[in-house]
């Protein structure tokens, strides 16, 4: 099947889907309502004013001029000499080997210069011996808000054009690591080596494979004419202030996720065709005629099944083929993946049942994981498999449905209890976190307290509240349910605490209390 670009507009929500095979590659979503509009995005350009320079944490605090301060940590606020630089890039050049060998699957080239130089080689510097409050300095978002969590910023600035990546502060020539072949990849870098003076540095991304001198010039011209822009900008500014707004949603996602196989752009609206069209004529104009406009009855995301794959993005509970599932489940810092058989009890033995579910697993999890956009620490949990070469060949496939992922994963073998453990760089907020917000009955937590809990609750309440209370009568407000069961199933105990205490008690539904609230009301004579 084809890949497509599906990009569907609906008043003041933007969605995009890159597909393939019926299969979501990746997921964005913006929804520019006016609580949000100005939010900062990846990419974003500040001049900034230092709140606070924390030394126990190596970091400080930036006001941008946004709701929450920015968060500048050490290795991003420091700003290298050109010796730093040319120390660190050929330190970097003698690591690459080994970080190969470790199986780490390398990240795309549009990152923070985090990535594109180790900065583990940085010098040994403390951020108050650079920094202090009240300095103004240049910032840009590496990560947006998440959760209650303000924005990340580096002052290693990057501007991503369509072919390349510019980079003011750093020497540095790079090509992305995707493109394998040798040939080509010393061919773009004499291009870039040709373009950049002394002192700046360049990327090829991806896409610039197979392009000319030309193509990869222009784009870096227009680079470093925004870079002048924002220089010029600083001159007359006063922090804080914003210097620089990326590329519109429907732009950075042509810019960023599109491919060059790619064979239909395809929007609802004619807006969003406009847009389309605008960047696609800048930059790709021999894809003009990819552009499609979509006009059915069926909603376009419903027509290409693509609102079915976010529904099992948002499910805890995702079954496979087979008849197995996995189970995710995602809090601050962690996921969770469990493996499970399910309904297959597969053909032949045992071991090859197990095998066949982990290694149809893999390519699932893979694929939620870009979807749902999960990031930090996750574990996964595999069947335990006893032979060696089984946990070996899952290990395997894993390393290789996670090729597919633009986001940097770092992923460790599989351990002797089963356990896959892996991190996996997050530079926006989760699918969940997007789509969904806390339910309001249990408030996050996923769980209440059972009908019998609650009432076991109120029994021992009843017993602390007659024991000191003078009054005759003693009344209970509860949930209906457990007021039921305050009324029938533990009515001996009720009738008990009566005689006890030589008082009355009364039991009162309310449909408006929480299944865990209840008060307990005692007049005083």
């Amino acid at each position: 099947m084809a890949k497509e670009l599906v990009v569907n507009q609906t008043h003041t929500e933007s969605r995009i889907a890159l597909i393939e095979n019926g299969e979501i590659l990746d997921f964005l979503i913006d929804r520019h309502t006016g609580k949000n509009e100005s939010a900062p995005v990846v990419g974003n350009i500040y001049f900034g004013r230092v709140l606070r320079v924390l030394p126990g944490m190596q970091s400080a605090f930036v006001d941008i001029g946004q709701e929450r301060a920015a968060f500048l940590y050490v290795d991003d606020a420091y700003l290298p000499t050109l010796e730093e630089q040319r120390e660190m890039a050929s330190r970097l050049e003698a690591s690459e080997a080994s970080t190969k060998r470790f199986g780490e699957v390398i990240p795309d080239e549009l990152s923070t210069l985090t990535e594109t130089v180790d900065m583990k080689f940085r010098p040994d510097v403390k951020i108050q011996d650079f920094l202090k409050e009240g300095d103004e300095i240049l910032v840009q978002i590496a990560k947006e808000p998440i959760s209650t969590k303000g924005p990340r910023v580096t002052r290693h600035i990057t501007l991503a054009g369509r072919h390349i990546v510019y980079m003011p502060f750093i020497e540095h020539t790079g090509v992305s690591r995707r493109i394998e072949s040798e040939e080509e990849r010393k061919r773009l870098k004499d291009i870039l080596d040709s373009v950049r003076p002394e002192g700046v540095g360049v990327i090829a991304r991806t896409v610039a494979e197979g392009q000319s001198y030309k193509v990869l010039k222009n784009d870096y011209n227009n680079l470093v004419k925004i870079w002048k822009d924002v220089q010029k900008k600083i001159e007359k500014a006063k922090a804080p202030l914003e210097l620089h707004q990326d590329l519109s949603f429907i732009q950075r996602a042509l810019r960023d996720i599109m491919d060059e196989d790619v064979d239909n752009l395809i929007a609802d609206s004619k807006s969003s065709v406009k847009q389309i069209e605008k960047f696609v004529q800048r930059f790709i104009p021999h894809h003009k005629a990819k552009i499609k406009y979509y006009d059915g009855e069926t909603p376009i995301f419903e027509h290409y099944g693509i609102d079915i794959e976010i529904e099992r993005g948002l499910s805890n509970q995702v079954f496979l083929k087979s008849g197995g599932s996995i189970n995710v489940d995602q809090t601050e810092a962690l996921v969770s993946i469990d493996v499970n058989t399910g309904k297959f009890v597969g053909k032949k033995t045992l071991e090859d049942t197990i095998l066949k579910t982990n290694l149809e697993a893999v390519k699932e999890i893979a694929y939620q994981l870009r979807l749902r956009n999960c990031g930090g620490i996750i574990i996964i949990d595999f069947i335990d498999m006893d032979k060696e070469e089984h946990r070996t060949q899952v290990y395997a496939a894993l390393l290789e449905a996670l090729k597919k992922d633009r986001s940097k994963t770092n992923v460790l073998p599989i351990s002797g209890l089963g356990l896959v453990e892996m991190t996996r760089k997050r530079t926006r907020d989760t699918l969940v976190r997007t789509m969904c917000e806390s339910c309001p009955y249990c408030e996050g937590v996923g769980r209440i307290k059972s009908v019998e809990t609650v009432s076991f609750e109120v029994i021992r309440e009843l017993q602390k509240v007659m024991k000191r209370t003078t009054a005759p009568k003693v009344t209970v407000f509860a949930h209906p349910e457990v007021s039921a069961k305050l009324t029938s199933e533990d009515f001996g105990i009720i009738e008990l605490l009566e005689e006890t205490f030589n008082k009355t008690l009364i039991v009162r539904a309310d449909n408006n209390y929480h299944a865990e609230q209840y008060e307990i009301y005692a007049p005083e004579a």
